[in-house]
């Protein structure tokens, strides 16, 4: 059996509700940089969860506070 590859994971996930920003880092030739992916989970008609990145009215807050919560964190993270 071959062996896996590991799945690249976030530095650090952050949540609201229903919507969480995962905050990714990379490498360059300048330093490490950091790019986020915003997501909303629910629960799919079979059961399981599922992540989505389409937002409803409801969602908007939720959303404004992580991107913010995001913000902070990449800007105490990086050296610029």
């Amino acid at each position: 059996m071959a062996p896996q590859t590991l799945k690249p994971k976030p530095v650090t996930t952050l949540r609201c509700s229903s919507i969480q920003a995962s905050i990714w880092k990379n490498e360059g030739e300048k330093g490490p940089f950091y790019n986020v992916t915003v997501a909303r989970s629910y629960k799919g008609p079979d059961g399981a969860w599922k992540n989505s990145e389409s937002f409803g009215f409801a969602d908007l807050e939720a959303l404004l506070v992580v991107v913010q919560q995001a913000k902070v964190w990449v800007s105490e993270h990086s050296n610029r």
